[in-house]
């Protein structure tokens, strides 16, 4: 228990030191922002800040920090490290540079912001692998609601039923303005992703729940090895290059630049804290990370989440446990889907005021969306969490380029090269040894990972040594 609560201790002090060094590197100023001065009444619409964190909040959540948490606490609690410092050196400063930087560019898309300083055949693989890590992620937040939608309701309304009911709201909350479903449903669905969290943190300690302290050992039951499986399993609640998608949608919506670190880094950091809670609770539940992983297998992460939520917090634990796992990833899905609309938007140069060009781009979307929930969930999520850190990786770049052209110091880009380098070694790592990948032995997969992330972080060098930084 006392790491858990020291995770706490540092996710909040990052927050307010590595949080604001990372607001003063940017240098927020009093800029108008593309809420105002492209309001069109669709996607670009002023929200409080209050309610562009809950957003922000739903957005990159949903179930990411409980089933991937849950699935990188099989590992054991090293997993706890890895989503506090991951998070505040990693993710908070990633969702932050992706949203202001797209703030900077009147909302534009992470593929259009690649385009813009990593060049043109960077933009056009950002293009192809955003829509489809965008697929991937509607798809994957499609199918464990309608799975247990299915178990709590009359036959007839099996897990195909649902998944029609579920794509057809998608339509309507990728069609509709932001403020009309987004903006009225999100916050009161991230207050309910935040109270599961809290309820289950009071049942460990009402409880009298264990949970172990931190230890480097890897307990993984299947003896998966912690480099880099863990790094890619924990794709949402340490860093994830989803939110890369999601924040340029929040970028359209702040009202002031000086919001950006309350939410952007602040979202990041509160879904760090969820999944914190969610990794302590399974293992302590469950008992050891054989007992959890047994669970996973055998009932999913829904029915998990759900067996830890009643087990800990009675009937009242079921009623958050039905409305969080139903409630919270098809809000993911919803903006996944909304995203890959924006993007296609810019290829297209389709005027999105107009409903009709929004079918135009919505429709087929759902259609390969639809096409997809007919895959293994496992599978599923997997392939999608590489994508997404991969992604992540991608976007890191990014911002260090944007740092090198724009940063009042050039030494500020290694805030955001340095985990660059580190998620291009994850990601190629895990693509080498993956069963889903080359299947290579670690003896290769490893020291051609670290090579990658060598290579390219002495490319940055040459640039940093070159470049001559300029005040935006």
């Amino acid at each position: 228990m006392i790491s858990l609560i020291l995770s706490f201790a540092v996710l909040v002090a990052g927050y307010f030191l590595y949080g604001r060094l990372t607001e003063k590197v940017f240098a927020p100023d009093g800029r108008q922002t593309p809420a105002y001065l492209k309001r069109d009444g669709v996607d670009f619409i002023p929200m409080p800040t209050w309610k562009a964190f809950l957003v922000q909040l739903l957005n990159i959540a949903g179930t990411g920090p409980i089933f991937g948490a849950l699935m990188g606490a099989c590992f054991g609690p090293v997993v706890f490290l890895w989503i506090i410092f991951g998070a505040v050196l990693g993710g908070g400063v990633h969702d932050y540079m992706c949203g202001m930087i797209s703030e900077r560019h009147d909302g534009a898309s992470i593929a259009e912001l690649s385009g813009i300083y990593l060049g043109p055949a960077a933009k056009w693989i950002m293009r192809v692998f955003s829509v489809v890590l965008l697929l991937l992620t509607g798809t994957v937040f499609v199918n464990s609601p309608a799975a247990l939608l299915a178990r709590l309701t009359p036959d007839f309304m099996n897990v195909t039923f649902w998944i029609v009911v579920i794509l057809i709201y998608y339509v309507l909350a990728t069609l509709l303005p932001i403020d009309k479903i987004i903006g009225k449903l999100y916050p009161v669905f991230g207050a309910v992703l935040i109270l599961m969290a809290v309820g289950i943190f009071a049942g460990i300690l009402i409880g009298g729940y264990t949970v172990p302290e931190i230890t480097l050992r890897d307990l993984h039951p299947d003896g998966l090895p912690i480099w880099p499986f863990m790094f890619i399993t924990v794709a949402c609640g340490a860093i994830s290059g989803f939110h890369a998608t999601q924040s340029p949608m929040v970028a359209k919506c702040i009202k002031s630049e000086k919001q950006g670190r309350r939410v952007f880094y602040g979202a990041m950091l509160s879904e760090s804290i969820i999944a914190l809670i969610w990794a302590a609770g399974g293992v302590a539940f469950y008992g050891a990370t054989g007992g959890l992983n047994n669970a996973l297998t055998e009932l999913g992460q829904s029915g998990a989440v759900y067996d830890i939520s009643t087990g800990m917090l009675g009937p009242v634990g079921g009623i958050l446990a039905i409305v969080g796992v139903i409630a919270c990833p098809i809000t993911s899905g919803d903006t996944a889907f909304r995203s890959a609309r924006l993007i296609l938007a810019e290829i297209t140069k389709l005027d999105q005021k107009k409903i009709v060009n929004r079918l135009i781009i919505t429709l087929p979307l759902l259609g390969v969306g639809a096409v997809l929930t007919q895959l293994d969930f496992n599978v599923l999520w997997r392939y999608f969490s590489w994508a997404n850190q991969t992604l992540a990786m991608i976007s890191l770049w990014v911002a260090t380029s944007y740092l090198l052209r724009n940063g009042r110091h050039k030494l500020s880009s290694l805030m955001t090269a340095l985990p660059a380098a580190f998620m291009t070694a994850v990601s190629t790592t895990y693509i080498l040894m993956a069963q889903e990948g080359f299947r290579l032995d670690a003896a290769i997969g490893y020291p051609v990972g670290i090579a990658a992330a060598a290579a390219l972080f002495a490319f940055y060098l040459v640039f940093l040594i070159r470049q001559k930084p300029s005040a935006e």
